[in-house]
């Protein structure tokens, strides 16, 4: 026999996370979700890890880094903090996902402890992720597990969103049974998913986009979406999540016949939605907040050419403001046609208006823009790969930090000019700015075994990086992070940052430390070290590699673009031929200034050498030194 619990919604959603076997929850407090994490992480007995992240982004790319890595994650926030995790989930629906992933967004209709009421539901459809909207609190339970299997069977996050209502609604909800056996932690290094560089950010785009009609089949067939046709009517209703138990309690206690769709899951089933279109001759359409499904169902009827007249917060049917109850429905039928007499059980509903007449007529004919039949013809190119500057500190820290930690250990890094270190084999996510610290994390909490090095960039770290690195260092991650300190933020043309001691305008400013910061958060291990010196850095790798905890190295050193513009000259290598042995050792450094001859089996320097002096360092021989004035 089944065993039966009265809990309040959070306290149910909880038990789906675990019946569906979650590995790894973050979340930033928020409420109505606040009660899903605090349940979780109040258990004694736990075969999951669980944690308050600092905020909601830095949460999202923990619980990335867990899915990245094969386990089942889940991220908490309120409606807001999706605005906060804006950057990441855009992106992490590109990336997709290899352990299930269910991103719980509580949305607040009425603004009971918010400052708006947005619709998540409008994130999921600008991301093309699906969307489950759950209608009571054991349909929130029981979705959950459904929802794990629905993201590893497409690969990619879903949404889950409750309402107010569901999360602090409490009712009797049947337990399931809890899973004996989780999978472990396997995280492959699948560059073209996990490191958005723009050519893979094309390919996954369009990937998302055929993956769309699939996903849609599958939520038709869910049990989340429903349709019933009532025969000798031809009034509909469609309700979504909660609003659809307010409507349908509605209907039965007025002992109103009407054709129902059901709408748990997005995006809609437009075979249902046709389906239901084909068989009415007016619907009302009963959701809060926005009207995501009125919209749908719209362009269904106008592309079909259905003249059913549509009903619902467009033409103020219903209400666009506030959450949503039985009183509603009746004041939105009673604008649609007169209702009978309204039983007790229900007083409190507007009365009966008559019937809205003119409503609007759906049937036009869809509108081609012409298509210019010549296009201009693009010259076509041989792919040359981007390629950090000869001379560029960050290709010295990727060769020690290579060295130092070997090809098996996990690199996860940052958005910049470094994340060309993907051909140093020292990249190997990339997701959005500030989250290869959240991630290292993530991958760490969901049991990867390996050594965790990332790596981000100065600015890129005074712009989120900072909350991440607090975040790994208050929830106890073991990893290494380097921050690559080039004293500019270069990608994007030469920016000052705090870390430089002007403005914009080039005023003097104070000058933060990277360092003192990193040390006031309560970093065990920083140490700052010259890239263009391989064995001080190696040496700070190796302490690192071996502290237990969050180790901070600071690779210090000018981009040299700017180092030139400021009129710091070094003077360049060059090959000593005699010495050199042709062993392709400052070849595989990787500096677009060293070349070889292969006819005369020896290296090769050429003019693009800034004088960095790295491949010097390194040649065993003692075959390249500083040219002779």
């Amino acid at each position: 026999m089944k065993t039966r619990e009265y809990m309040l919604g959070n306290v149910a959603i909880a038990r789906g996370l675990l019946e569906g076997g979650v590995q790894v929850v973050s979340g930033y407090p928020g409420t109505p979700s606040s009660e899903i994490v605090d349940t979780l992480a109040a258990r004694k007995e736990r075969d999951y890890y669980v944690e308050w992240s600092v905020n909601e982004k830095v949460a999202m790319e923990v619980a990335v880094g867990a899915a990245w890595a094969g386990v089942r994650s889940a991220v908490t926030m309120k409606h807001v903090g999706l605005n906060v995790a804006a950057d990441p989930f855009m992106t992490l629906a590109y990336a997709g996902v290899k352990g299930g992933m269910i991103i719980i967004v509580a949305d607040d209709p009425s603004c009971h402890s918010s400052q708006n009421e947005q619709d998540s539901r409008r994130y999921a459809q600008f991301a093309l992720v699906p969307c489950f909207d759950p209608s009571t609190p054991q349909e929130a339970k029981d979705m959950l597990p459904y929802a794990f299997e629905f993201s590893e069977k497409f690969e990619t996050p879903v949404i889950f969103r409750p309402t107010t209502r569901i999360s602090h609604g409490k009712s009797d909800v049947e337990l399931g049974d809890l899973p004996l056996e989780k999978p472990c932690c396997n995280f492959e290094k699948l560059l073209d998913r996990w490191v958005m560089l723009p050519k893979n950010a094309r390919a996954r785009h369009t990937h998302i986009l055929s993956a769309q009609a699939g996903i849609e089949d599958a939520l038709a067939e869910a049990p989340w979406n429903s349709l019933e046709i009532k025969e000798g009517t031809n009034f509909g209703v469609i309700g979504s999540g909660i609003a659809s138990v307010y409507a349908k309690e509605a209907l039965e206690e007025l002992g109103l016949e009407a054709s129902f769709l059901k709408i748990g899951a997005y995006p809609i089933p437009k075979k249902l939605v046709r389906e239901l279109l084909e068989n009415v001759d007016a619907v009302l359409i009963f959701e809060e907040l926005e009207p995501v499904v009125e919209e749908q169902v719209k362009m269904i009827a106008q592309e079909r050419g259905l003249s059913v007249r549509i009903f619902g917060k467009m033409d103020g049917t219903v209400s666009r403001e506030g959450e949503l109850n039985v009183s509603s429905f009746l004041e939105a039928l009673g604008k649609v046609f007169d209702l009978p007499e309204v039983p007790e059980s229900l007083e409190g509903g507007a009365e009966a208006a008559e019937a809205a007449e003119g409503a609007n007529k759906v049937a036009k004919e869809a509108v081609e823009a012409e298509k210019a039949e010549e296009g201009i013809k693009q010259l076509e190119l041989a792919p040359r790969p981007p390629a950090l500057c000869a001379g560029c500190s960050h290709r010295a820290t990727f060769y020690s930090m290579k060295k130092v930690f070997g090809k098996d250990a996990v690199y996860p890094s940052d958005i910049g000019c470094y994340t060309l270190g993907i051909q140093n084999g020292t990249v190997e996510t990339t997701l959005c700015m500030g989250g290869s610290i959240s991630v290292a994390s993530g991958l760490y909490h969901a049991g990867e075994k390996r050594p965790i090095c990332c790596s981000i960039g100065d600015s890129t770290f005074f712009h989120t990086g900072m909350n991440s690195l607090l975040n790994a260092i208050y929830n106890k991650a073991n990893i290494t992070v380097t921050i690559l300190d080039n004293r500019i933020t270069g990608m994007t043309g030469h920016q000052p940052n705090p870390g430089m001691g002007r403005t914009a305008t080039g005023e003097p400013t104070v000058e933060v430390s990277l360092a003192e910061l990193c040390k006031a958060m309560g970093a065990g291990s920083v140490t700052v070290v010259d890239p263009y010196d391989p064995a001080e850095t190696q040496e700070a790798f190796r302490a690192a590699k071996d502290f237990d905890g969050v180790a901070v190295v600071i690779a210090k050193q000018p981009c040299v673009i700017s180092a030139k513009r400021a009129g710091i000259r070094r003077v360049p290598y060059m090959v000593d031929l005699d010495k050199c042995e042709g062993c392709k050792q400052c070849l595989k450094f990787g500096c677009p200034a060293i070349e070889f001859d292969g006819g005369n089996n020896v290296a090769q320097i050429t003019a693009l050498c800034s004088g960095c002096g790295v491949c010097a360092r390194i040649c065993k021989f003692d075959a390249i030194r500083e040219v002779k004035k």
